[in-house]
């Protein structure tokens, strides 16, 4: 039978797609070491360091897992973003070969073993350019079609994503009308045949 503290780790994974961090463990007042006892245990998988995850038996697997870790991963510094945004929010056919990630301007990675997967962009974003999907820190849909375009994202795929965003409502009819303009787009580039 789990202990409290087994039990208090999962309760806030549970809302973290099962991940676990050593600052969550010290935010509940946990001793970071007590993550890996768990871990040598059994009762968690070690991820990176300072990262944890709960077996898929006990927290399943879903395929929003690897955007939280790469949110995770940077001491939960991570915001999604890029090409990997408008994926997320399913704007455009866009698919990123890399979970793009933007952290802090003054955030240094210093450890050696960054996942393949991740790329790291460095911004101070604006409390206005951060939102949350399904949890999951993500930078807003205007944020992301800016970023997408500044990383060369290819003019129909970038007009698709506004197109998409101002379909689903995750941009505003002005806000698609000045991405448009800022990118000298025509309305409808990007749609689909």
């Amino acid at each position: 039978m789990p202990g409290r503290i087994y039990s208090r780790l999962l309760e806030l994974a549970t809302d973290q797609y099962g991940y676990v961090s050593t600052d969550d463990a010290r935010t509940l007042e946990i001793a970071p070491g007590r993550l890996k006892l768990l871990a040598e245990r059994g009762s968690l998988v070690r991820i990176a360091r300072g990262l944890y995850r709960f077996p898929a038996t006990v927290v399943p697997i879903t395929p929003l897992d690897q955007y939280m870790q790469a949110t995770m991963w940077p001491a939960g510094r991570g915001i999604l973003s890029h090409q990997t945004a408008l994926a997320a929010y399913k704007m455009s056919d866009v698919n990123p070969t890399k979970v793009h990630v933007t952290v802090p301007s003054d955030y240094r990675i210093r450890r050696k073993e960054v996942p393949a997967v991740f790329e790291f962009h460095h911004a101070d974003l604006d409390a206005r350019e951060i939102s949350s999907l399904e949890g999951i820190p993500i930078v807003s849909a205007a944020r992301a079609i800016r970023d997408a375009h500044a990383s060369h994202l290819g003019e129909a795929l970038v007009g698709q994503a506004i197109d998409d965003g101002e379909r689903s409502g995750r941009l505003r009819r002005l806000q698609a009308q000045e991405l448009r303009e800022e990118f000298s787009l025509p309305a409808g580039v990007g749609m689909r045949r």
